[in-house]
């Protein structure tokens, strides 16, 4: 017999073809030629893929050669990380172990291989949080060679580049994670094309509608800013050229995804958004040593042409962004009237900028691919926060997902401690994280700081230039509070280590409580009489209760002592207690029984059954929305905004529960806040009552409205049918004097 031929003869073209591509793109970059080694890896996962096909259709190892491309042309790495690209998917997907790519490829390959192959129960597992426990296996493994976390993103781009392949609520699942994890994570690597890229893609598969029509936008736009740029670089031109220097110029648009984010984040029409057009100066120094000086000079020389904005210099020359990013931003009054955003950059600073950590690697000499040093500053304090948080075990993942989060993708501030000494901090930090930021045992007994000099509280949030010194006392104990003020990643592991420390010991202590009230009381206890108990006070387990009685906040007494001495619950117990437990019935479509629902269709929202859903208070959804739903372990469905950050996190950690959704509403009503400024003056609240009551015929069941020195601000909720509704509402409101923002507010 002969050889069984799985792929087509054009198939096996397209293969060979993808790696001669992988190759040349290798051969032209400036590592050392290990071609053997990577034609071997290729040959490897050639065979151990064969004859398996991907969603699309085409030969699996299309795919492994596509990520290995990004990690060679597109992100600069060498032999090592393109076969590790190759062989990514070789452990998970066929028979092959990791001891076997040891055998053949070494230990450095095998360990990078072990790190990017995702924990037994797969993408779509039974465990809900099984996509958080692959992420905290891929950041272990990150600690030691950064360079997996690096080739996971390559491997998330080219699965975002073909996901039109995959069924729509895979799509919503994918597109959230991407959102919520890998773009941050590739932000804060320094990988900017390519977390523009993730988001841009994300946005298309979630949003399909408004990523059409922004593009539409800017076609039609194309022209005018093609004439408003050739006009303001002219005169740049002509400056650059006298001074002798080697430069480009390029143009650099807007995202969709940054301006669909700016128009909902600020309620603007795209018409609104000002710096779509900005401007992008790359300069080849005339020598390292005078890259700094030249960057001010291109600076100073731009002033004299245009005006600058002066609260818009952003200086990331002299102190460089925590993921190494460098470049001098200055906004300029352009000859139109209009602002442009110019970044300044040597031709290493837009390396760095384009290809991150792998960039920061070829111009340190001596640097070992896959390794930091002890100069790589905030980006190895960032791994060390990262193996603190792996190091703290942490019960719920879902917990440890919001954790790594919190500080991948916020912007840095610069604070001074009282020493003079320079910390980087994310904004929106406290002075308790700046605590903790110095040491635990300062965070855990911290009562306020002097910031500038002057008295503020734990909670006060810092700026950037602050100047701080913490004020401690030996008698301040951590309080859970903390957690709902503290925001950077280090100080929430920290307070929750520390709190559930606290919380073993209540427990016990509660447990010495309760079974002294028995024995006093000459009470024995069972599992259902502790379930009603924990039901009385609307706990969520005998833990708590347990930890409650041990903070001394419930006491033991008369209510306790009823439900031990009865033999059951007793209709007056489940009259009282029995609604607290969610238990929906399924309607005549089966919505609620989280057994009969076919995630696989639509569920479709009508007046008849819209009352059986929960709509998320985090985003306040309203027919017309683009929408996912979750359901829940008792299988009620949970509907949220697609946009809404609360569903990134869902999406990426519980993403086998994703239902699409479909609204068939006319009748039923939404809660709406619309947020409100303006000038203060006589009668506005008035004439807002008459456009929403009167005009639009809509119900107002809650204002709130603050003046303060000639101006007002506020928030109304209305009751709409759908978003045309809010639209025509928002517009309304814009046309009433003195009204200067009317835009939907989501928490």
């Amino acid at each position: 017999m002969g050889e069984v031929r799985y792929f087509s003869q054009d198939e096996e073209k397209t293969i060979d073809e993808a790696f001669a591509g992988l190759s040349k793109s290798y051969l032209q970059s400036k590592h050392r030629k290990k071609i053997e080694l990577v034609t071997k890896a290729f040959n490897f996962a050639r065979q151990a893929h064969n004859g398996i096909r991907r969603h699309s259709g085409e030969p699996y190892i299309l795919h492994p050669l596509a990520v290995a491309q990004i990690v060679s042309s597109e992100i600069g790495l060498g032999s090592t990380s393109i076969c590790a690209a190759l062989l990514h998917d070789v452990v998970e997907d066929t028979d092959y172990t990791i001891d076997d790519i040891n055998n053949v490829f070494g230990p450095k390959i095998a360990q990078i291989v072990d790190g990017l192959t995702k924990i037994a129960g797969g993408r779509f597992g039974e465990n809900a949080s099984s996509q958080a426990e692959n992420f905290k296996k891929l950041l272990l493994t990150m600690s030691d060679d950064i360079r997996v976390i690096i080739i996971k993103i390559a491997d998330r781009l080219h699965n975002m580049r073909t996901l039109e392949h995959m069924p729509v609520r895979k799509q919503y699942k994918i597109s959230g994670e991407t959102l919520y994890i890998y773009a941050p994570l590739a932000y804060r690597l320094g990988l900017n094309k390519i977390k523009t890229e993730l988001e841009d893609l994300s946005f298309r598969f979630e949003h399909p509608d408004e990523y059409k029509e922004i593009e539409e936008k800017l076609a039609v736009t194309k022209r005018d800013r093609a004439a408003a740029y050739e006009e303001f670089v002219a005169p740049i031109n002509a400056k650059l050229q006298a001074m002798g220097l080697k430069y480009k110029i390029l143009r650099r648009i807007k995202a969709p995804y940054s301006i669909w984010r700016k128009m909902h984040s600020k309620g603007l029409s795209f018409e609104e958004i000002y710096d779509i057009l900005a401007v992008r100066i790359i300069f080849e120094p005339t020598t390292p040593e005078t890259e700094m000086n030249e960057c001010f000079n291109i600076y100073l020389a731009l002033t004299q042409i245009y005006k600058a904005h002066p609260d818009r210099l952003r200086d990331w020359v002299t102190r460089p962004k925590s993921n190494g990013y460098q470049a001098l931003h200055v906004t300029l009054m352009g000859g139109r009237g209009e602002w442009v955003e110019v970044q300044i950059r040597s031709t290493r600073m837009n390396d760095i900028a384009e290809q991150g950590i792998a960039a920061h690697w070829k111009y340190k000499a001596g640097a070992v691919e896959g390794t930091l040093e002890e100069d790589d500053g905030e980006l190895n304090k960032w791994l060390g926060t990262i193996r603190e948080i792996l190091e703290d075990p942490q019960p719920d993942s879902m917990d440890f997902l919001d954790t790594i989060k919190l500080n991948l993708f916020s912007t840095e501030i610069f604070v001074f401690t009282s020493k003079g000494e320079f910390r980087t901090l994310p904004q929106g930090c406290t002075v308790l994280d700046f605590a903790f930021s110095i040491h635990t045992d300062i965070g855990m007994h911290c009562i306020g700081a002097k910031v500038n000099h002057k008295l503020e509280p734990i909670d006060y949030v810092l700026k950037s230039g602050d100047q701080v010194e913490v004020l401690t006392s030996k008698s301040q104990k951590v309080m859970h509070e903390w957690m709902d003020f503290v925001t950077t990643a280090p100080a929430r592991a920290k307070l929750r280590s520390i709190l559930r420390k606290e919380d073993r010991e209540n427990e016990r202590f509660g447990e010495a409580i309760f079974n002294q009230f028995l024995k006093d009381q000459d009470l024995e206890s069972d599992s259902a009489k502790m379930e009603r108990i924990v039901a009385l006070y609307g706990l969520e387990s005998r833990e708590k209760l347990m930890i409650a009685i041990g903070r001394k906040e419930i006491v033991p007494g008369t209510a306790e002592k009823n439900i031990l001495k009865s033999d059951e619950g007793g209709s007056w117990y489940n009259k009282l207690f029995g609604s607290k437990k969610k238990n929906p019935q399924p309607d005549e479509a089966g919505n609620q029984d989280s057994r009969s629902i076919d995630l696989k269709h639509p569920l479709v929202i009508t007046d008849y059954d819209a009352h059986s859903y929960h709509f998320a208070e985090c985003c306040n959804p309203v027919p017309g929305d683009d929408v996912i739903g979750f359901v829940e372990k008792d299988g009620s469905v949970t509907i949220h905004q697609r946009r809404c950050e609360v569903a990134n996190k869902l999406k990426t950690g519980q993403g086998n529960r994703i239902a699409t959704i479909e609204w068939r509403t006319e009748e039923t009503l939404f809660p709406v806040d619309i947020y409100i400024k303006g000038i203060d003056s006589m009668g506005t609240l008035g004439r807002v009552s008459d456009v929403v009551s009167g005009q639009m015929n809509a119900n107002i069941t809650k204002v709130s409205i603050e003046a303060h020195e000639g101006i007002f601000e506020g928030v109304i909720r209305i009751m709409v049918h759908s978003l045309d509704d809010v639209s025509k509402i928002r517009n309304g409101l814009k046309k009433i004097p003195g009204i200067k923002t009317a835009v939907r507010k989501e928490e």
